[in-house]
Formats: C-alpha cells, sequence, structure tokens
C-alpha cells in the first residue's frame, strides 16, 4: 500500500504495546486498541506527515526574497542584458550545459520574463508533480539536472499534450521513437502518457544522442529535429560540431529550440526576481499513493464510490486513453491516486469491483487483455463519412448508448476506431439495477453487498451503515435484514 502507511502502522504496534509505561508492561499481552482510537491515530500521523513532506517542499529563502523585493502586484521588473548575462554565468559555472549569453538567448529570456510570465507560473506549480521523479531518473542515469527543463519546453508538463505532429507526452514522443525505447500503446493505454515510463525512455534516449555528438547543445537539437536533420546541418556547415555553429542548417524550429531551453532555465531559476511566484499546485507529488487492482474498472465507478471525479482520475494516471481502466494478464495493475481517497478503496474494494462488474456487465476476478470488448457486442468500425447518429440508425440504437457503451465524452470520430454495439435484444446489452422504492428492510441474499443494495434501494452505502452500525458491511450474510429507512 505504500511505504507512508507502513510507517504509520509501525507507529501505531509501538503504540499498542505501551511505549512510555514501565519496562516489565512489555512483556505482558497489549490491551487490544479500540478501532475508532485506531484510525483516528492512523488519520492524526497521515495528516502530520503529509503536512511535514508540504513544509520540506517550501521554501524559506524564496519567500524572504519575495518579501525583500517588495514587488507591486502587477511589477514586472527588467534588468540590463550585463544582469543576465552575469546569472547564466551562475548556471554554467554549474553545469555541463554550454549557456550562452547571445542575442538570440537574452530576446527569448525577455519574451518569457514580459509575456509569458503566467506560463511560468503555471508550470513552476506543476513542477511541485513532476519535478522529483525527473531529478531522480536523471541521477539514475548521472545526466544533468538542468534536463528537467526540457519537458517544460516540451509540454508545459502536461502528460497528455499532443502536437500537431503527433508527439505526445510529458517528453512528446513520436510513436515509432517512442516505441522504440519501450512506449508501448493499445486502444486503452500510451505509454507516452506515463510520466514515469515516459521519463525513463527521454533519458535513455538523450543519452543516445548524447553519445553521439558528446555535447549536450546538439543532443538538444537532434532531441527537437531529429539526428538525421542534425548530421545534414553539421555536413552543410562544412563539418562544425556545435549547435550554434551549425544553428543556421537547421530547421526553423529547431534554431529557436535551445535559445528557449537556455531561457527557460534562467527563467525557472530566477522567477523570484521577475517576481512571477509559482501557481498553487494541484498535487504535490508526496500526495500520490498507488494501488494495485484485481480485474479492470471504470473510471465512473471509481468517481460514484469514491467521490474521486473522473478529471482528477486521468490527471494522475495520464496513460490511460479513455475512462476504461484494463487489466493485463503478467503485469502489474496498479493505477495511482490520492492518499486522501486510500483509506476508502481499502474499506470499499471488494464492493467497488462487484458495482463496476454489475453496472458494466462484467464478471468479477477475470483478465481483460486489451482488445477484448465486453460480451456479446458486435464491433464497428468506423469508415469516412460516419457519426454516431449514422451508425445507431444502423444498428438501431441512440448516441447516447453508443457514447455510454464505449466511455465517448463527445461525439467526435475518426476512421478505423473500433465501437462496441450491442444488439437489440435487452439480454445482449449492459444491464442496469433497478430501483425498489418506499421498502424499509432488505434481506441479505447471496451476492449482495452494500453498493448492490444501495444501487437497488436508491439510497447511499453510508445511508445504509449509519442505519446498521452493528453490522459488518464486508462480512454480509445471508438472512441478515438490513433497515433501509428511519
Amino acid at each position: 500500500m505504500g511505504v507512508k502507511k507502513s510507517v504509520l502502522l509501525v507507529f501505531l504496534f509501538f503504540l499498542s504495546v505501551g511505549i512510555g509505561q514501565e519496562n516489565d508492561t512489555l512483556l505482558n499481552t497489549p490491551e487490544p486498541i479500540d478501532s475508532f482510537q485506531s484510525e483516528r491515530f492512523l488519520d492524526m500521523m497521515e495528516t502530520s506527515l503529509l503536512s511535514f513532506y508540504k513544509e520540506t517542499k517550501q521554501n524559506p529563502a524564496v519567500d524572504s526574497l519575495f518579501l525583500s523585493f517588495d514587488y507591486g502586484v502587477d511589477s514586472v521588473p527588467l534588468f540590463s542584458d550585463s544582469v543576465y548575462c552575469a546569472r547564466l554565468d551562475e548556471l554554467n559555472a554549474k553545469s555541463p550545459f554550454q549557456l550562452e549569453c547571445n542575442a538570440d538567448v537574452l530576446r527569448t529570456i525577455d519574451f518569457f520574463a514580459r509575456k509569458r510570465r503566467k506560463f511560468t507560473s503555471v508550470v513552476l506549480g506543476r513542477s511541485q508533480l513532476y519535478f522529483d521523479l525527473f531529478e531522480e531518473k536523471l541521477a539514475k542515469h548521472d545526466m544533468p539536472i538542468e534536463l528537467k527543463y526540457l519537458s517544460v519546453i516540451e509540454s508545459g508538463l502536461r502528460p497528455q499534450v499532443k502536437s500537431r505532429a503527433g508527439a505526445l507526452g510529458l517528453w512528446q514522443f513520436m510513436y515509432r521513437t517512442g516505441k522504440m525505447y519501450g512506449l508501448d500503446q493499445d486502444s486503452y493505454i500510451d505509454q507516452r502518457m506515463d510520466p514515469e515510463l515516459s521519463t525513463e525512455a527521454a533519458c535513455l534516449y538523450l543519452k543516445k544522442l548524447h553519445s553521439m555528438y558528446d555535447d549536450w547543445n546538439m543532443a538538444l537539437a537532434a532531441y527537437n529535429a531529429g539526428p538525421g536533420n542534425v548530421n545534414k546541418a553539421i555536413r552543410r556547415s562544412g563539418g562544425k560540431m556545435t549547435y550554434w555553429e551549425i544553428r543556421p542548417y537547421l530547421p526553423r524550429e529547431t534554431q529557436g529550440y535551445v535559445p528557449n531551453f537556455i531561457a527557460m532555465s534562467y527563467m525557472m531559476s530566477y522567477h523570484v526576481y521577475h517576481n512571477i511566484p509559482p501557481a498553487p499546485p494541484l498535487l504535490y507529488d508526496f500526495e500520490i499513493d498507488t494501488v494495485c487492482l484485481k480485474q479492470s474498472l471504470h473510471m465512473q465507478t471509481l468517481d460514484s464510490m469514491l467521490g474521486w471525479s473522473e478529471e482528477d482520475i486521468q490527471r494522475v494516471n495520464p496513460i490511460y486513453k479513455t475512462s476504461y481502466i484494463p487489466f493485463y494478464k503478467d503485469r502489474k495493475n496498479c493505477i495511482n491516486i490520492p492518499v486522501t481517497y486510500v483509506k476508502d478503496w481499502i474499506a470499499l474494494e471488494d464492493s467497488i469491483y462487484q458495482r463496476d462488474s454489475i453496472l458494466f456487465n462484467i464478471f468479477p476476478n477475470t483478465e481483460v487483455k486489451a482488445d477484448e470488448t465486453a460480451p456479446n457486442a458486435t464491433i464497428h468500425t468506423v469508415r469516412s463519412g460516419e457519426s454516431l447518429s449514422v451508425i445507431g440508425r444502423k444498428y438501431g440504437v441512440t448516441v447516447n448508448q453508443l457514447k455510454d457503451w464505449n466511455n465517448l465524452r463527445s461525439t467526435n470520430l475518426r476512421i478505423g476506431q473500433k465501437l462496441s454495439v450491442y444488439g437489440s435484444s435487452a439480454s445482449t446489452r449492459p444491464q442496469k439495477v433497478h430501483r425498489v422504492a418506499n421498502q424499509d428492510e432488505h434481506t441479505v441474499e447471496s451476492g449482495d453487498n452494500y453498493w448492490k443494495i444501495a444501487n437497488q434501494y436508491g439510497t447511499t452505502v453510508a445511508e445504509l451503515q449509519r442505519l446498521n452500525p452493528r453490522l459488518d458491511p464486508n462480512d454480509l450474510k445471508v438472512g441478515q435484514v438490513i433497515k433501509l429507512r428511519d
């Protein structure tokens, strides 16, 4: 369940055996801790741990700099070229890059400092979720830490952003290059959008490019334009081997690539001097834990049971292309989850799977391959000119049904896309549980659980727990009577 939970349980164990009591009490059997007290203690320790992590992320030196400058809210400080060059010299002293101070770099810094201030603020906030991961991977491969800024200019630290050319993810891998470095994709996942896997691939690719040119600026140029274009530029320059020498012969975009990298390295390092505070992060990296799955799931189920929205699920699990989370054979199937939802996940895990199976007509505890579809479905391949309404008329179903069965958020389709279409017989479509109203009690039957019962009677699990405090929702027995209403 993660290191943080293990630490908390160790604390709880020592508390249970009576730390602070006389030594001979340790030889006695400890009194069991009341479950309510145990939960309160765990909650307190979890909150304290998160507060501690957040404090370590805060930098008093940065705060004091902002105070000492005493900038107005709308103040836009600008500096002379000599000041910019002196600061780049400071960065150069700690970096294997050649962070040159020339007219193009100065012009780019000025652009970021005046016109892209909000962008710098936003990526500073997003960096709280990704930079520790980047630095860990770069250190593992003995690579310059400054390369973390490359993802800023590639994607703005957005793992799901896709370029017009088809590059995808934090590190903007094209399909073939990503495949070459182990980033797979299928109908449901694209590993180019996975922060950890794509960062590992980026390190390997950049390391390979550096080994080819023995120059980090040249490696950056090759990362952007491809080694083939860099090699052409070398030939056209008469055999020159530095970025600035071959720059006039590179594609136009790549001519601005290294200046952009240098300027962003500067802005991320000296943003305080330019009165650019970080935007509040949506999440810190330490606020994310992992849980491993036993079967496939739909994000809608997690939303309904945990109150964890689909948007937030995809924010910390960008690898998924749809709201369906497949289960793969012979692969570790884990998802990222905010620590605030871990307790509820532990308590409701079995019910989550059962509800998902009911809602989406999936048999529990079965392995689902990425190219498998729901049972009894006809697979339709989208052709040119087809829309959901056209396809719906062909099969006698509605647009909303097609969207629901295929987890579609919009009516946009692409040629070649596979759609699951269920037949006209009700028995071949995903079944919905019919609610029963105006009933005060329910007698437990085989296969019942709180979520199934709550869905059947139009109530909630929390309400059932309130009305039946003496019943264990995870250990219901056939014949038990469950109170439904006051």
